[in-house]
C-alpha cells in the first residue's frame, strides 16, 4: 500500500502544479500558500510534519507501514528556500530533512482532507495517537 501511495505522489508530483504565487510562513503553527488558478491553501505544522518528503529515523513501522505519530504539537522555526521550485522546513522536533516543492504543496492542499482523515485512520488502526508520549 506505501509503495502505491509513492507512486501516485510521485505521479502527481511529476505533473505540472498551476505556478506559486505566494508563500507565507506564520511560525510556528502553519504556511499558507497561494497558486496562480486561485487555489489557496493553509498547511497546519502537524500535516507538513506527517507527509514531510524526506525518510526520517522517527518513523514507526507497523506491520511494514511507515507511520509517524505523536505530531499534534509539533511547530515549524523556520523554512528556508530551495531553488525556485521549493522550501526546506525545520521543525521544532529538529525534522529538516524534507524539502517541499511548489507541487508537492499543490498536492497536499488538494488532497488535505482525504490525506488526513486516512491519516487518522491509520494511527487509529494500529492504537497511535497524533498526541506526544507524555514523558514520564
Amino acid at each position: 500500500m506505501l509503495a502505491i501511495q509513492k507512486a501516485i505522489r510521485r505521479l502527481h508530483t511529476a505533473l505540472d502544479a498551476p505556478p506559486l504565487t505566494r508563500f507565507s510562513l506564520n511560525a510556528p503553527k502553519n504556511v499558507e500558500i497561494e497558486f496562480a488558478n486561485g487555489s489557496k491553501f493553509t498547511l497546519s505544522a502537524e500535516y507538513l510534519r506527517i507527509h514531510s518528503p524526506a525518510a526520517d529515523g522517527k518513523i514507526r513501522s507497523v506491520g511494514g507501514e511507515k507511520v509517524i505519530f505523536g505530531r499534534r504539537h509539533v511547530g515549524i522555526m523556520s523554512a528556508e528556500p530551495v531553488g525556485n521550485y521549493g522550501v526546506r522546513i525545520v521543525f521544532d522536533d529538529l525534522h529538516k530533512t524534507g524539502i517541499y516543492s511548489w507541487d508537492y504543496f499543490y498536492y497536499l492542499g488538494s488532497n488535505k482532507f482525504t490525506l488526513m482523515r486516512n491519516y487518522i485512520k491509520t494511527l487509529k488502526k494500529h492504537g497511535l495517537s497524533r498526541d506526544p508520549h507524555k514523558k514520564k
